[in-house]
């Protein structure tokens, strides 16, 4: 009886998952849209040069990969609902750290903190969703992303609007991350006896004696560049949008800021609309769309004709990229085979994170020494070399 019971209740346990990790993703995506609109009074504040945006990323990053990569250690000791509040608790204090700290220094250290945060749940919810899911759910999990990072901006253009302060800014996603972190402290119970959190760490434990030989795979390592220079790509235009269009092309920083605000929800309604029409139109087809789609709006912010063709090309490329991140996730197994399967995705979501930290960064030095506008021919040159890669790797 209470068998029979438990078998009726389990779907309801697997929905309340799913919007818990859909949750996560959102959490996770606040954070990241929230720099590029504040950088430009972060630099006024601290007195450095346009490329030290990198410092962040590169803290930020060390954090997040190292995280990433012990994803399966972390889920074993803690347990996913645990790991969510750990993660969001930490993300909180970086938040807080950065709206308070009157130090340069501390405010780039502290990112290792929140990236530290981020890596165990990323690489820990795309290994569950891409093996216990469908390509739906994925393109869903990662809309929730773009959801986060889609708030990130407008969250911060108002606030330096109406306080004239990015410091309210991140004191607004303090307080929305500490009430996540609470939430999922709460429902933590959800997880127990349930297969999730101990697959991801078995499947940890069981490959991890291959480790080695998904390093020297050449499938895995092509597939690990493409997803460094996609996640260059998609945080380097997210990061710079608001730069571009306020400190060379002339536009008001509050209209600048919707701009870059709705880069990201392209990139969300791309991933939501994904996710119905992935079953009726194969993904490796839908990929090759997308990146010629995106090329073609990275190329209408690059010539400047005027500001509405830019418009245009940021949203054209905002909502193109949106399936590919989750899309090539769900093709690793084509790839680079099911045995590499597991090890890839791990290794694939640090070398995300590796060039949401390099792109970006490389973006901004070029931005020092050739001009602002050496930054939209630098991401075009980023996702066209990722679009033969992609080719490449199709035909192999």
């Amino acid at each position: 009886m209470i068998k029979r019971i438990m078998d009726k209740t389990k779907p309801f346990k697997n929905i309340s998952i799913i919007v818990i990790a859909y949750i996560a993703f959102i959490s996770l995506g606040l954070p990241d849209g929230l720099l590029g609109v504040a950088w430009p009074g972060i630099r006024e504040t601290f007195h450095v040069n346009i490329d030290s945006v990198g410092l962040i990323l590169i803290f930020s990053t060390t954090g997040y990969m190292l995280s990433s990569f012990f994803s399966g250690f972390f889920v074993k000791r803690l347990g996913i609902g645990k790991l969510l509040a750990a993660s969001c608790f930490l993300t909180s204090l970086t938040m807080l750290t950065y709206s308070l700290t009157p130090y340069w220094a501390l405010f780039f250290i502290i990112a290792i903190m929140g990236g530290f945060g981020a890596g165990a749940i990323d690489a820990g919810i795309n290994t569950y969703i891409a093996q216990n899911h469908n390509e739906r759910a994925m393109q869903w999990l990662h809309a929730s992303f773009g959801i986060g990072v889609t708030t990130g901006p407008i969250i911060m253009t108002y606030s330096i609007a109406l306080f004239g302060k990015w410091q309210i800014g991140y004191k607004v996603v303090f307080i929305l991350q500490l009430i996540l972190a609470i939430i999922f402290l709460i429902t933590q119970k959800l997880w127990h006896e349930n297969k999730t959190e101990n697959s991801i760490a078995n499947e940890h434990e069981h490959t991890g004696a291959k480790i080695v030989a998904t390093i020297t795979h050449i499938p895995s390592l092509l597939s690990m560049l493409m997803f460094l220079l996609y996640t260059g790509f998609e945080l380097g235009l997210g990061l710079w949008t608001f730069t571009i269009l306020t400190k060379s092309r002339g536009i008001d920083p509050k209209i600048a800021g919707i701009i870059a605000g709705s880069y990201w929800g392209m990139f969300t309604i791309g991933r939501i609309s994904a996710g119905w029409y992935t079953k009726k139109i194969p993904l490796r087809k839908i990929i090759t769309i997308s990146l010629i789609s995106a090329i073609t709006g990275v190329v209408l912010l690059l010539i400047n004709v005027n500001p509405i063709l830019s418009v245009i090309g940021i949203g054209l490329a905002g909502l193109s990229i949106a399936p590919i991140f989750p899309g090539l996730v769900s093709d690793t197994k084509h790839r680079v085979g099911k045995e590499h399967e597991a090890n890839t995705i791990g290794m694939q979501i640090s070398a995300a994170g590796l060039g949401a930290a390099i792109v970006p960064s490389i973006a901004g030095v070029l931005a020092r020494i050739y001009g602002i506008e050496a930054i939209p021919l630098f991401l075009l040159i980023t996702i066209t070399l990722l679009f033969i890669l992609f080719l490449f790797l199709k035909r192999k």
